[in-house]
């Protein structure tokens, strides 16, 4: 499937105000008129782009189905400005809900991958806040998650920190990480942990609201398996389904991997559409 990039001009929004001000760069695929399936909405995961295969593989389903299609670039990430150094959680989430707010879609498909995920569920979380409160913004129609890494600063950094790792936050303020998928290395800053204990939703019930599908890896060498299973566990009141890829690691991006990908999408597409009225049988096999 060829790279949307190609033929999609990026957008540019600036969020935030004086100092903290950054160009955040998104890729909009409209719906193809009369379409009113829920839009789906591309997060990355830490140091990855909207460029991504499975970003990519998204979008191009979006225009199989003529769906809409949001994809963005976190700051300094990918086409988007501001530095990479002063991302956090909290800041990254600023940014998805000015993308949504500015976009304005009716309903969404939250669609994240590894850290994505965390910020799929803080998108849900401040979804359901700001529309108890305002009546407002878009409705969450589902999750598909890959990969889900909530928490990973408290749950998969802090606990397994080295003493020189310790040193190196406390006197630079960040550390330096091999990447198995750069020549160069993550860095992890004080600030990024800090703030992640802030964003901390394994703490408690989650409540989504919507049905929510959990694709892992059982070779995963980054986000374990039992990550999964322990989000499960916070998820108690939502349809959930957790499909184990028994030779998958992180990134699931191989066609077996995005295959199963798309059906996930596709299967709450559907459960979504069926929620939301009765659909013509043409119209379900779309999405079968």
């Amino acid at each position: 499937m060829p790279d949307q990039l190609s033929d999609a001009q990026p957008q540019f929004l600036t969020v935030g105000e004086g100092e903290a001000a950054r160009e955040i760069a998104m890729l909009v695929r409209p719906a193809q008129a009369g379409n009113d399936a829920p839009a789906l909405v591309w997060l990355s995961g830490y140091r990855s782009d909207m460029s991504g295969t499975k970003a990519v593989e998204l979008d191009g389903l979006a225009a199989e189905l003529g769906l809409a299609c949001i994809r963005l670039d976190y700051s300094g990430h990918g086409l988007s400005g501001g530095s990479f150094g002063d991302g956090t959680i909290s800041r990254w989430l600023e940014e998805a809900l000015a993308v949504l707010r500015h976009v304005a879609p009716d309903r969404i498909i939250l669609v994240g991958s590894s850290m994505g995920g965390w910020i799929a569920l803080r998108l849900a979380q401040e979804l359901a806040r700001q529309g108890g409160v305002t009546l407002e913004g878009p409705k969450l129609a589902g999750m598909v998650l890959i990969a889900p890494a909530p928490d990973f600063t408290s749950e998969l950094i802090e606990p397994n920190l080295k003493a020189k790792e310790r040193k190196s936050l406390a006197e630079r303020g960040y550390f330096e990480e091999r990447s198995q998928y750069s020549p160069e290395p993550n860095i992890y800053t004080r600030a990024l942990i800090e703030d992640g204990r802030k964003n901390r939703v394994l703490d408690g019930i989650i409540e989504t609201g919507c049905p929510v599908h959990i694709l892992q890896g059982m070779k995963d060498a980054d986000v374990p398996h039992a990550h999964a299973m322990k989000l499960v566990e916070h998820l108690p009141a939502d349809d959930v389904v957790l499909t184990f890829v028994r030779d998958g690691d992180h990134r699931l991006s191989r066609p077996g991997d995005i295959a199963l990908l798309l059906s996930a999408v596709k299967g709450i597409i559907r459960s979504s559409t069926n929620r939301q009225m009765p659909v013509r049988a043409a119209e379900a096999d779309k999405f079968a």
